[in-house]
């Protein structure tokens, strides 16, 4: 999916290394200008967090017949962020049965994204 530059700028602090740069990324006429970083790996990060911010989604979801009645799941890659309160909604909807082990796919390409929503514990079924 390809988007337009925002016309804007922005200050980013980097979390790719422990680091932390403060990186600030301006559009002018097009064209990002990129400051602040101290490697290439922060110019990506910073490029991609403003033009289209992602992230790892982490929530729970209700289970039937387990030894707790919500397990903790995550994304198993990043989403955009625009997506977030659209997979949460989905979440929401979905019941899942124990047993369930760690990585299990609880719910496979949400909303035909191509992420898939995987369990982050195991489970026992009681």
């Amino acid at each position: 999916m390809s988007k337009t530059i925002p016309e804007e700028e922005k200050t980013v602090r980097c979390i790719v290394c422990p680091t932390g740069c403060e990186i600030h990324v301006k559009n002018v006429k097009g064209e990002l200008i990129i400051d602040g970083h101290t490697c290439n790996r922060g110019e990506e990060y910073a490029k991609d967090e403003f033009i289209a911010p992602k992230r790892i989604l982490t929530s729970t979801m209700r289970v039937n017949n387990g030894l707790l009645p919500l397990i903790p799941v995550r994304t198993n890659q990043p989403v955009l962020k625009e997506q977030l309160n659209n997979i949460l909604k989905e979440i929401a909807k979905k019941i899942v049965n124990a047993p369930i082990k760690m990585g299990d796919v609880l719910i496979e390409n949400v909303l035909d994204l191509g992420v898939n929503i995987i369990a982050s514990r195991d489970l026992i079924r009681v």
